[in-house]
């Protein structure tokens, strides 16, 4: 009876979750992403593939943490300040009002929902706008607000009135200098429609030869800002009044891209206002930035540290492979969740669970490293709009790729080492992607043999967290979990 019943349970919740429309599109997503056929591939054990060996690459990653933020994130740490000039009073901001800004960028500014500055924004942007102003070096994580604070200093810098170039931005790849356009032609939508304009250097953006640019703001990449500057003398360097270098952190993986960086730096007018953002707080992106910026402020939000506190862990032994498969439907249909994500070893597991998922009539997102970067978008966006309340990964999103609705995070294998040792560190970032900015959440883990539950138990120790037992097909046990 209580089997029943929990069936029944089960059908109801998954018929909530997904429509039959998301089912049979991400059915056909599924089969166009591999050719894995069900019926003919027994279920994956561990040792069967290798890890999902494509790394995605620093820029990549910056984009797909960019592109899944709707919003700001919430974050509680301190913000640390050094100045130049010790004495100089420090002050901040609570409103955008406090800044005086253009009417026009003003109304841009609440236009793109920003009721108030984000906790670097009321630190940097007044010094951002001070007069003289200041170099900057500013680091903090994604989805803080560093892009909307050097826009709209960069807004704030120039006179529509001259047609020449007077601000340029520097990001590492096409797509993140579309991604920082975007905002500021938002941001700066009024002044744009007032006669502002926005050039981009681009690949496949060119100049007719000979003339020259008369827009006020230039974003581009560092190959082709070059060309633009060097080669063809689109506009005059020494014109330039601040100079934004974006993703410094990942700027440096590539020599060249650092290389280029310094030569467009050392063409600008030694007065130009010079900022530096960066996500990471490495002594590498450290050095590099002091090498190019001088007397800079320096401003850090000091990164949350991932806490377990707010994460109950727990364990689900399964006899067999394909018992872990039942074990996952079940907490499918049987938990009132906002989303999960499902992490496995390898891209075979990843496929295989998938597509298995969505022939038995689960609505599933899958991510793999061997997907294209328009791929792997698209799949994070449906994800984070709600279209799919599953994502099947490998570690391509445990670091950093944060979706704040996701409440459950599944351990389908557990995250290993070359030497088959428990990784401790890629199991916290993994189950950080829930119990976000102070939020619940829980961590589940499959364990299929001796040798997976000596590592749960490893981990359980070295982090000093008890991982309880779970029975995925106790009803009441179940229950427990959304209390």
């Amino acid at each position: 009876m209580v089997r029943s019943l929990f069936q029944a349970k089960i059908f109801k919740m998954a018929d909530d979750w997904a429509t039959l429309a998301d089912q049979q599109e991400q059915q056909i997503l599924a089969s166009n992403v591999n050719q894995l056929s069900v019926s003919d591939e027994k279920a994956p054990k561990e040792g069967d593939a290798a890890p999902d060996d494509k790394e995605i690459s620093p820029e990549e990653r910056s984009l797909m943490k960019k592109m899944i933020r709707d919003h700001l994130a919430n974050v509680k740490g301190d913000v640390n300040v050094q100045q130049k000039d010790p004495n100089s009073p420090l002050y901040s901001v609570k409103s955008f009002e406090e800044l005086r800004l253009n009417e026009k960028l003003l109304q841009g500014v609440y236009g793109m929902g920003f009721n108030k500055p984000s906790k670097i924004q009321e630190t940097a942007l007044p010094m951002l706008l001070a007069d003289p102003p200041n170099n900057m070096i500013a680091q903090s994580q994604s989805g803080t607000g560093k892009t909307a604070a050097f826009v709209l200093a960069m807004l704030s810098r120039v006179d529509k009135t001259k047609p020449y170039p007077q601000a340029l931005c520097l990001s590492p790849t096409f797509e993140l200098a579309n991604q920082t356009g975007s905002v500021l032609e938002k941001m700066g939508k009024f002044l744009i429609e007032d006669g502002l304009k926005v050039a981009y250097a681009l690949r496949g953006n060119r100049l007719e030869k000979g003339s020259k640019c008369d827009a006020q703001i230039i974003i581009g990449t560092p190959g082709s800002l070059l060309d633009w500057i060097m080669r063809h003398r689109f506009f005059d360097p020494k014109k330039i009044n601040i100079f934004v270098l974006d993703e410094a952190d990942v700027m440096i993986s590539q020599q060249g891209h650092q290389d280029q960086s310094i030569r467009i730096k050392k063409a600008l007018n030694p007065s130009a206002q010079l900022l530096l953002f960066s996500a990471t707080y490495e002594a590498s992106v450290m050095n590099f930035a002091q090498n190019i910026v001088n007397d800079a402020v320096i401003i850090r939000l000091r990164r949350e540290e991932e806490s377990l506190d707010n994460i109950k862990q727990f364990y689900v032994k399964c006899d067999t492979a394909e018992s872990k498969y039942e074990a996952l439907a079940n907490l499918y249909g049987s938990l009132t969740i906002g989303q999960t994500m499902v992490f496995c070893h390898t891209k075979k597991a990843v496929n295989w669970l998938s597509e298995k998922l969505s022939k038995d009539g689960h609505a599933v997102a899958l991510l793999t490293g061997e997907l294209e970067i328009e791929q792997r978008l698209a799949v994070l966006n449906r994800f984070r709009d709600g279209k799919e309340k599953v994502l099947i990964t490998t570690n391509v999103a445990a670091r950093g790729i944060d979706v704040e609705q996701v409440t459950i995070v599944i351990n389908y294998d557990i995250p290993i080492n070359h030497m088959q040792q428990p990784d401790f560190e890629t199991y916290l970032h993994r189950i950080g992607r829930t119990g976000r900015f102070g939020k619940k959440g829980l961590a589940i883990n499959f364990v299929d043999g001796t040798r997976s539950r000596r590592q749960v138990e490893e981990i359980s120790k070295h982090f000093g967290k008890e991982i309880k037992l779970l029975q995925v097909d106790d009803l009441d046990e179940l229950e427990k979990l959304n209390q």
